[in-house]
């Protein structure tokens, strides 16, 4: 009875809200060496999401929204909320409360991209059965950590082993690291696309221009957006502030071999741990990075995301 309970509830909030949690199968792959050799080993991890629909009947268009080290924030809810304005559904990833986890900053191994990108993957084809969406139109989008989960979902090599059903129809990233470079930088063939600050110094711009620079010379295309005089999270509406125990990354640059292993600068040793990849962090990395919004280009960014995913999931 109780149980029946649940689901009439369940039912109900759905009803009313637009809104529903979905549950899915993933696991916790440490890095994305992780992922393309030994994905079928990784312990099974429940994670959940929660579904929210613009209105009307459907099927819509959906974008799957990551966020960042601080887990969810306002203004990454201010762009879900846009786009169903604009009549596309929304998926908020819950890859953190679903580990228990709160905060990755200043360490970044509670949860890594390797494991977001699996999630995000088994997010899509969970979402991709459901009667309100329409699977062929589901773009990605993210913010610093998560920001690397939409860059690296469109990563060839990840793509491959992950064998998803499904496919992202866009890519969104909102000032991912672009600090680990794949030495095979081939990336799928749909939309992509980097908003970054030009002061950003938790994750530096040149190496996301490095990174599209190099993607193109073997004929993939990552398009960058460098907004001048703009910090990290120049999105919010918030002060520069210095985020003390975070990492400064403006130094830093790794290579990732086809096998998914992220290579220190130093005698090239694989940071296949969460100790191996502190020591490689350490070599390069300072602390206290600056961040902090810019009204304008905070303004600039959230149009430059809806014309995105109007043009690549409205207008088809």
């Amino acid at each position: 009875m109780k149980f029946s309970y649940l689901i009439l509830f369940n039912l109900l909030v759905t009803h009313v809200f637009s809104q529903e949690v979905i549950s899915f199968n993933s696991s916790n792959p440490f890095g994305f060496k992780d992922v393309i050799t030994n994905l079928g080993n990784q312990k099974s991890q429940e994670v959940s999401a929660i579904l929210r629909l613009p209105k009307g009947n459907g099927p819509f268009p959906l974008v799957i929204g990551v966020a960042g080290s601080l887990d969810w924030g306002p203004h990454h809810l201010e762009y879900l909320k846009m786009f169903r304005s604009s009549g596309i559904a929304t998926l908020e990833l819950q890859s953190f409360s679903s580990r228990g986890v709160k905060s990755t900053v200043g360490s970044q191994i509670e949860v890594t991209t390797a494991t977001m990108v699996l999630d995000a993957y088994r997010a899509l084809d969970k979402i991709s059965t459901h009667s309100k969406i329409d699977k062929d139109r589901v773009a990605i989008m993210g913010w610093s950590l998560g920001g690397g989960v939409a860059l690296f979902s469109g990563w060839v090599p990840l793509i491959e082993k992950i064998n998803a059903r499904n496919s992202f129809a866009a890519h969104l990233s909102i000032y991912p690291p672009c600090i680990a470079q794949p030495q095979n930088p081939i990336f799928t063939n749909s939309p992509m696309h980097i908003l970054i600050g030009e002061l950003d110094s938790w994750v530096p711009a040149s190496a996301c221009k490095e990174l599209s620079e190099m993607a193109e010379r073997v004929g993939s295309k990552i398009g960058i957006t460098i907004y001048p005089e703009s910090h990290h999270s120049f999105d919010r509406e918030s002060p520069i502030t210095v985020k003390k125990n975070a990492y400064k990354t403006v130094d830093c640059r790794f290579e990732i071999r086809d096998d998914g292993a992220v290579l220190m600068s130093f005698l090239n040793i694989p940071m296949t741990t969460p100790i191996r990849q502190k020591i490689g962090l350490g070599l390069c990395a300072g602390k206290g990075p600056t961040m902090g919004g810019n009204p304008k280009y905070r303004e600039a960014s959230f149009k430059f995301a809806n014309q995105f995913m109007v043009e690549h999931l409205l207008s088809q």
